[in-house]
């Protein structure tokens, strides 16, 4: 499939996708006349990598494991390097969450003690 079916049907745009191959995440085939030519590998590549992204990670940490999310299974089989990287990941998310916590926590109590 051509680049733009490719962004249709991952809903990322154009300019995305040529970053991805940029960053070593995508390598699309070429046509004997340049065209990028896509698979369904890569289309689960995109998907695997909004995952990861939705998740907080940057493309450099994905790329940091981007032979992991080449797997022809649907859902992908982490490496080692991957499991730890998710496990940071969390680390990272349940740090932001407590300090989040505690703000709103102050935030209420404000907002209390200037009702009061």
């Amino acid at each position: 499939m051509k680049i733009g079916e490719l962004s249709r049907r991952c809903d990322v745009s154009i300019r995305m996708l040529r970053y991805y191959e940029a960053e070593g995440l995508l390598k699309p085939r070429r046509t004997a006349s340049g065209y990028r030519d896509y698979g369904p590998l890569d289309e689960q590549a995109v998907e695997r990598i909004k995952l990861l992204g939705s998740a907080g990670m940057t493309l450099a940490t994905i790329r940091q494991f981007a032979e992991c999310i080449r797997g022809e299974g649907r859902i992908f089989e982490p490496c080692d390097e991957l499991r730890e990287t998710l496990r940071e990941q969390l680390r990272q998310i349940e740090q932001k969450t407590a300090k989040l916590q505690q703000s709103r926590s102050v935030l209420e109590k404000f907002i209390h003690d200037v009702n009061s």
